[in-house]
């Protein structure tokens, strides 16, 4: 059976819960979807405030309603029997109902759990689909986890609602694997790691959400722009620079105005009306379309890592993952259709060796994301299908393990999403590819084709990294602040034993300087002991001790943070292995 109908049975059996244990008349339903791994249910609970103490007195109320063997039984009532049903009593759901109804729709769907023995009944607004009963759910593997609040709708202007998240899979095994894996991630997380480790800062002088950059982060952050435009810059592509600014006019050509409206920022100068740069594209748009470019000049290639500005909603925030303040490896790429496969094969070569750098490729699968039939998009169907067929068919000529979702597309275009596993097992979506007809239209884009005719370019958005913001919190939680020596903020540090060696300690530190590699020397009147202790909390590669006999010897005893190993080398052979193991960049 679907996992995900087990979910989502489990929602209705915690509403139940949250029925009985606090009183049917105290309880108003909210939404309760079932997503990856969780299922949730939102409430509406009056005065009463629910804790994550809570949860197991909870928790042990659904494993005796499941435990009660109640069926799952669908019934239909139409519109106004459905509103009569609640009378306005739950405002939550008489809302769900009356959208149903300006949908044109006549029927509501419910489905009440039935407990046999006693004749009691639950009912629920909603489609399902559910389990027959509820002895298809093993009470072992499910468990709640925490409590949260959530505005009814998403709209900060409505209710404060009280939601509940659980846990489930087929069997205590699984859960018990992924309770592991969620133990070994708090350990892991950025949200703890960030303030030891000086990563970065929130100001409230500043703006919450708009994290300031520690040197830490940046030596991190300027490696892996560096490595990208390593990866790009034998590939014809050019770097180019757009301002943090632009008119009203750019964006609503773009239909980002009327897309976003929400979540752009706005400054007015006198009269004239400007956004802060919310996204590169129609920017990328101006600068092909300032050029005269022949089918001889395709495909035309840019590349900028800038920073956008969208005005997330204080609800939605969430450390680096979700910040108002987002830098984008952005590439834009300008060809012609029959250039596309081509295009994406480069895109996908350069992925996979970026990947493959940050040990996660091993494990990866391309979603490629395409309408949904029911719903409205903006252009025509002929050029849908003609950007779906395109990426498509690069899937499978390139041999990607690839799977079709016909819900994720983006609002313009189609896209191929690359989802990865964190040394955890962790998924993320990264990388991504997206095949875009549409913006060369609105801004009337075109090149002078064999025929000396104009010819309308295709537009491939793609980026490897995604946001750096939220690409480096992946990073320091998959790699646990344990990074590769290339990535590492700080290498080496060098420890003299006692203070009488300090000038042999600054003669190799400057030595490692003049060699770029980041080291930093420890000159504190701190024990041997207390010096490299404070070093590996830091994570730092290499620990270099000298005193006495490495001073005669123009050596260093070295402790290897990762392996554990410690050995003596001369000083320039440790600087040549070291070199070698950044320029290659090796795990």
């Amino acid at each position: 059976m679907n996992i995900e109908i087990k979910r989502h049975s489990l929602s209705h059996v915690l509403a139940q819960a949250i029925e009985q244990i606090y009183g049917k008349e105290n309880v108003k339903l909210g939404f309760w979807p079932a997503i990856e791994n969780w299922f949730y249910h939102d409430f509406d609970l009056w005065e009463i405030k629910i804790s994550d103490s809570d949860l197991k007195e909870i928790e042990k109320k659904m494993k005796n309603i499941i435990s009660q063997n109640q069926k799952f039984e669908k019934y239909e009532l139409s519109i106004d029997e459905a509103i009569n049903k609640f009378n306005k009593k739950d405002e939550y759901r008489t809302e769900n109902i009356e959208k149903i109804k300006v949908q044109w729709e006549k029927i509501v769907s419910f489905y009440k759990n039935i407990n046999q023995a006693w004749l009691e009944t639950f009912d629920n607004l909603c489609s399902g689909p559910h389990i027959e009963n509820t002895n298809k759910l093993d009470k072992n593997a499910f468990c709640l986890e925490k409590v949260a609040g959530a505005y009814w709708l998403w709209n900060e202007k409505n209710p404060m609602l009280t939601r509940i998240y659980g846990f489930a899979f087929d069997t205590k095994e699984e859960l018990d694997n992924h309770l592991k894996m969620l133990e070994e991630a708090r350990k892991r997380d950025h949200r703890i790691l960030w303030s030891k480790l000086k990563i970065f800062t929130i100001s409230q002088l500043v703006w919450a959400w708009l994290p300031l950059l520690q040197p830490n982060w940046m030596v991190i952050r300027k490696e892996i722009e560096d490595y990208l435009w390593d990866l790009h810059k034998n590939k014809w592509y050019d770097r180019v620079w757009t301002p943090h600014l632009a008119k009203e006019d750019l964006y609503k050509t773009s239909w980002h105005a009327e897309k976003f409206w929400d979540e752009l920022f706005r400054v007015t100068w006198w009269e004239e009306k400007f956004f802060l740069k919310p996204m590169n594209c129609p920017h990328h748009m101006q600068i092909f379309d300032d050029n005269q470019f022949s089918y001889r000049d395709m495909p035309i290639r840019y590349f900028e890592p800038a920073t956008v500005y969208r005005d997330e909603k204080t609800w939605q925030l969430s450390w680096l993952t979700r910040v108002r303040a987002i830098t984008q490896d952005d590439w834009h790429l300008f060809c012609r259709v029959n250039q596309i496969s081509d295009e994406v094969w480069t895109i996908v070569s350069i992925i996979k060796e970026f990947y493959k750098t940050m040990w996660m490729l091993d494990w990866y699968w391309v979603r490629l994301s395409i309408r949904w039939p029911e719903w409205k998009y903006l252009w025509s169907d002929e050029v849908w299908n003609q950007a779906e067929w395109a990426l498509k068919v690069a899937a499978e000529k390139y041999e990607l393990p690839y799977m079709i979702w016909v819900w994720e597309a983006a609002f313009y275009w189609p896209k191929l999403d690359f989802m990865f596993k964190d040394a955890i097992w962790r998924e993320w979506q990264l990388a991504t590819i997206q095949c875009d007809f549409n913006l060369p239209e609105r801004f009337n884009l075109s090149f002078t084709n064999e025929n000396n005719e104009e010819e309308r370019p295709v537009v491939i958005h793609r980026a490897i990294s995604g946001s750096l913001e939220r690409f480096m919190w992946v990073m320091i939680e998959h790699f646990a602040w344990v990074f590769p020596l290339w990535l590492a903020p700080k290498q080496v540090i060098v420890i003299p034993v006692w203070e009488n060696f300090l000038d042999y300690a600054s003669k190799i530190n400057k030595n490692l300087k003049e060699n770029w590699i980041r080291v930093s020397l420890d000159s504190s009147a701190d024990s041997l002991n207390k010096k490299v202790r404070n070093a590996e909390k830091m994570h730092i590669n290499y620990i270099l001790v000298v005193w006495e006999q490495e001073e005669k010897d123009n050596s260093v005893s070295v402790r290897n943070y990762k392996t554990k190993e410690q050995n003596v080398e001369k000083v320039e052979n440790f600087i040549n292995k070291v070199k070698i193991e950044i320029e290659e960049k090796n795990l």
